[in-house]
């Protein structure tokens, strides 16, 4: 049977390199997560009354619903941006998948 995970994501700035992505993502495992995908991006959005179109790199985090606040602080305490997105929503995981990220957060 199926069980739970939470899917964090966020962006960061398009100048960064994949190696500086790399390193971010890199907390987020060592703070617990299981896996951590990136991404390049097209996003298009209003800040400050203007429309921006910009290029982003999107990072989704797997993780463990017990350390989504965790994973949450961390991105918010390093992230770059004024006003960074940071969002979460709960996934339906294959039981091999879960087990498998239950087991990959240390």
């Amino acid at each position: 049977m199926a069980g739970q995970i939470t899917i964090i994501q966020t962006t960061l700035p398009v100048e960064w390199l994949e190696a500086e992505v790399g390193a971010f993502s890199q907390r987020l495992i060592d703070a617990g997560a299981g896996c951590v995908q990136h991404e390049r991006i097209r996003a298009t959005y209003r800040w400050k009354g203007e429309i921006q179109s910009a290029e982003e790199w999107r990072l989704q985090a797997k993780v463990q619903t017990s350390i989504v606040e965790t994973v949450v602080k961390i991105i918010a305490n390093n992230h770059p941006y004024e006003n960074p997105e940071i969002v979460w929503f709960s996934a339906n995981a294959e039981k091999k998948y879960l087990e498998w990220i239950e087991e990959s957060s240390v």
